[in-house]
Formats: C-alpha cells, structure tokens, sequence
C-alpha cells in the first residue's frame, strides 16, 4: 500500500509537470506560429515577383548575350526550387504546430473529422525527433507505408496521437535499448502502416527491437508496470493506450512480440464519418 501511495504521488508531480509544460508549449507555439506565417507569405509574394521577373527576361531575351540568358535561366531556376521548399517546410511547420495546440487545447473527448494518415505520420516523426534529441548519435531506419485514399474518420485527435506517440516512443526505446549491447550489424528500424480494412482502420507499428518477455506480455497492461528505469517510466502509458483505442474509440489494440526479435502493435478502429 505504501509503496502504490508513493507511486501515486510521484506520478501526480509528474503530471503537474506535464501540464505545465502543455501550458508553456501551447504558448511557444502560438508564439512561433505568426512569424512561420510571414515566411510563408513572403516566399509565395517572392515567388510571385520571380514569375514577373522571368517574363521579363523572356521579353528582352533578344538584348542580352547568350551566356548571361543562361546565367539567369539557372539563377531563376535555383530560386524558384528554394522558394518551394520554404513554403514546403515552413508549412510542414505549421502543421506540427497545429498539432501541438489541437492536444494542448483539444476539448475533452471531442471527436473531429480527421486524417489519420496525415496524424500518425506527424507523430511518428515527432517522437523520432525526440528520441534523437535526447540520444545523439541514435538513428533509426523509418519505413511508412500509409494507403492511398483513405477516408477521414471520426476520433479524437489528441488522444489518438497520445496512443500513437506512446507506442513509438517504447518502440524507439527499445531499439535504442538493444543496440547498446547489439552487434555493430545490428540496424534499427521501425514500420508504420495505416491501412482500411472492410469498415476499420488498422494502424501497426512494427520494431526490431528487445521484444517482450512472457512475463512483460502479460503484465503489460498492469497501472505502474514498466521496463524502463526508474524515472524514464511510469508504467502507466499502455493503460492509456488501451483506454484510448478500446473505450474511447471502441476498437481493439492486438500485438505479437518475441524476446529479441522485436514487438509489433496494431490498433483496429471502427471508421465513422
């Protein structure tokens, strides 16, 4: 009992933490979100000033030397492509930022029409950045597959991303584990696939890593029980998931694993639009 009381306690500091931290980072993110708009708008008016230049050119094409018209058709040309990827990247940056404020603001079991694709590629990548801040030198193969087509469906956004950043991130930790004692042939990798079937969405993320124990499989679902050393864990993260996925979204969360051979987890999600 003493044991659980001081479980409890420490995991109730560590949610004070958090939410002061979804505070601080709904307001960063705010924040950065207005000058990200700016380059953007700036580069699409650049672009623009660009095509007006190129006309140009090509109506006093006649008067310049064929050597500087080749010069200019290059320059315009490298501008163009680096206008297309700041738009490209800035909006990708939007993107996530959205993303950050849909779970720090997201309303409590609010269901939203939503790309599921679009949300566990933003996730994945998210937590694969996170995971390289915290261990430099770390990599990852990422191998994505995400079916073409795929129907926007009813969810809960933030608390679908929750059950998707949980599951890679353990999957990334346990990559991150195995290669500290693994052979230097050792690859890291993780698959991500989301797919229809009939009426579900399946979503599975697949690892290489240090797979489960019998006894890991069968307690991982317990409140308070983790692998991870003391402070990196809680033990509470696939209670979550699981809430998530089979009470919140009333689907089924499945997975298979083998000690060292690696762990794979699929969420199969009834699609209501």
């Amino acid at each position: 009992m003493e044991q659980e009381i001081n479980q409890l306690r420490e995991q109730l500091q560590k949610q004070e933490k958090l939410a002061s931290l979804g505070i601080l980072s709904a307001g960063i993110a705010h924040e950065i979100q207005n000058p990200l708009n700016f380059v953007i708008n700036f580069s699409k008016m650049s672009d623009k000033l660009l095509k007006d230049l190129t006309e140009i050119v090509e109506d006093n094409e006649d008067k310049l030397p064929e050597e500087d018209r080749e010069d200019l058709e290059d320059i315009v040309a490298d501008l163009k492509e680096n206008m297309e990827k700041i738009v490209e990247h800035g909006e990708r940056a939007i993107s996530i930022i959205r993303g950050i404020l849909l779970v720090s603001r997201g309303k409590e079991n609010e269901y939203l029409p939503t790309d599921v694709c679009k949300l566990a590629k933003e996730y994945v990548w998210l937590s694969y950045h996170a995971m390289r801040a915290n261990h430099k030198g770390f990599n990852v193969s990422i191998h994505e597959q995400y079916e073409e087509g795929m129907p926007q469906m009813m969810v809960i956004p933030q608390d679908l991303s929750r059950a998707i950043l949980n599951i890679v991130n353990n999957a990334l930790y346990s990559l991150w584990d195995k290669s500290q004692s693994a052979p230097d042939e050792y690859k890291p990798e993780i698959t991500i696939n989301v797919s229809k079937q009939d009426n579900n969405c399946i979503i599975t993320i697949t690892d290489n890593g240090k797979g489960m124990t019998d006894e890991v499989k069968q307690r991982l679902f317990e409140n308070f029980f983790t692998t991870k050393p003391v402070g990196e864990g809680t033990g509470l993260g696939m209670n979550i998931v699981r809430d998530i996925i089979e009470n919140k979204h009333h689907g089924k969360i499945t997975f298979e694993s083998e000690e060292g051979q690696g762990a794979s987890f699929t969420f199969t999600i009834p699609i209501t639009k």
